[in-house]
């Protein structure tokens, strides 16, 4: 085994070209500098906590590099039974590792697919140096030959996509409760990539089955594999090829090319709606009249008397009305069509932490007594500009 940090197997230039059809190459410590003789600046050099270095915990500072019968061992040889789920870009598989007994999931990635190199790289630069309770950790990779794999943190719960939609009748629907836990958990993790990382980062493909759960439904983003680092400076947003799942992509992102941190609240919008409603952001069995939950929503969101029917039927009318109203305010702020408009992640992580923190008690008479979120918000920006007038120093978006 070896570390990532000391791995000379890959290049650690981040700036990987989104049309570059070449495969990834090897390429020793000594061959990170251009052709001038000028030293190429690195992700490692130029991408740091902007909470300073002691941020990260120092037991995850480097990925370990893991030879392909290791991970066939662990995995005892890619046994069918020990399949976790699979997708376009790869396999993941349940494992333990012989030399720690530590248990994993191993992802083995479509060799067919051209552009697994480039988000193998990705993932492994990306999720190296990120590190928070709410991103999924990286244990390791292995590259021998054609062969990507991905080893990650076991999350014993599976994605959110598994507890939200076509649930066996066996299962519990999620309370109330706990949708609201995992939202502003999830909303913590993208507001790490956009506000904490230097320079930030861009998601790209947030979505219910990259959303993953620990011990008691802790969510993690997952899948950083799409993921671009965001504009800094003076710049507004990066052009890049546009990609990424249809239904969660944000509409002005699909028609310019330009993407910026409020594409990723625009995705995390529709994971909340889904949150919220139950529905799938694109309806597949051919049931429903409007397919597209965000389609299906925007004429609801302009009348309240409609919000206690776009609540999920699961949760049988058992959640507080006023925190309804206030969580499809959320959503509906976050899917507004002009990015400029849409709240930046820190006021969603503001509001969904007050929502999360109202517990809801079925048996309760006090539910659906009226708070107000911007009033909760006002009292952290008052805290957090050190102004004891009163009143924020900066206006933010309200709900009510």
């Amino acid at each position: 085994m070896n570390c990532f940090a000391c791995s000379s197997r890959f290049p650690v230039d981040m700036d990987v070209r989104e049309d570059d059809r070449s495969e990834c190459r090897s390429r020793s410590s000594s061959g990170n500098s251009n052709s001038d003789g000028a030293k190429r600046t690195s992700t490692r050099d130029r991408f740091v906590s902007k909470a300073g270095p002691s941020s990260a915990p120092a037991a995850n500072v480097a990925a370990t590099t893991f030879a392909y019968q290791e991970l066939a061992d662990a995995t005892d040889n890619f046994k069918p039974e020990f399949l976790l789920g699979e997708g376009e870009n790869g396999r993941i598989y349940n494992g333990r590792l012989q030399s720690t007994g530590q248990v994993v999931a191993v992802k083995q990635l479509n060799r067919e697919n051209g552009s697994s190199s480039r988000m193998f790289l990705t993932e492994v630069l990306m999720l190296s140096l990120l590190h928070h309770p709410n991103t999924v950790n990286l244990i390791g990779y292995c590259a021998e030959g054609n062969r990507l794999l991905l080893v990650y943190e076991f999350m014993p719960l599976g994605s959110l996509e598994d507890h939200l939609h076509d649930l066996p009748p066996t299962k519990e629907p999620l309370d109330w409760n706990m949708r609201m836990k995992i939202a502003a958990g999830a909303a913590k993790g993208l507001e790490y990539l956009h506000d904490r990382a230097n320079p930030p980062v861009i998601h790209r493909n947030l979505k219910l089955s990259h959303i993953l759960l620990g011990e008691g439904y802790h969510p993690k983003i997952s899948d950083f594999g799409l993921a671009k680092l965001g504009p800094t400076g003076d710049k507004t947003h990066i052009s890049t090829r546009v990609i990424g799942s249809t239904a969660y992509r944000d509409p002005e992102y699909a028609m310019t090319g330009k993407l910026t941190l409020k594409s990723d609240i625009y995705s995390f919008g529709v994971v909340l709606l889904e949150l919220i409603t139950g529905r799938k952001a694109v309806d597949t069995t051919g049931l429903l009249e409007v397919k597209n939950l965000v389609e299906w929503a925007r004429p609801q969101f302009k009348d309240r008397k409609k919000f206690p029917k776009m609540a999920d039927p699961l949760l049988q009318g058992r959640y507080p009305v006023q925190g309804l109203h206030q969580a499809l305010a959320v959503a509906a702020m976050c899917l507004q069509l002009d990015a400029e408009a849409r709240p930046i992640i820190g006021d969603v992580v503001t509001a969904l932490s007050y929502l999360s923190s109202q517990t809801y008690d079925p048996d309760s008479t006090q539910n659906n007594v009226v708070v107000s979120i911007s009033a909760f918000m006002e009292k952290e920006a008052r805290k957090s500009n050190g102004d004891s007038s009163g009143r924020p120093k900066k206006k933010g978006w309200q709900l009510r």
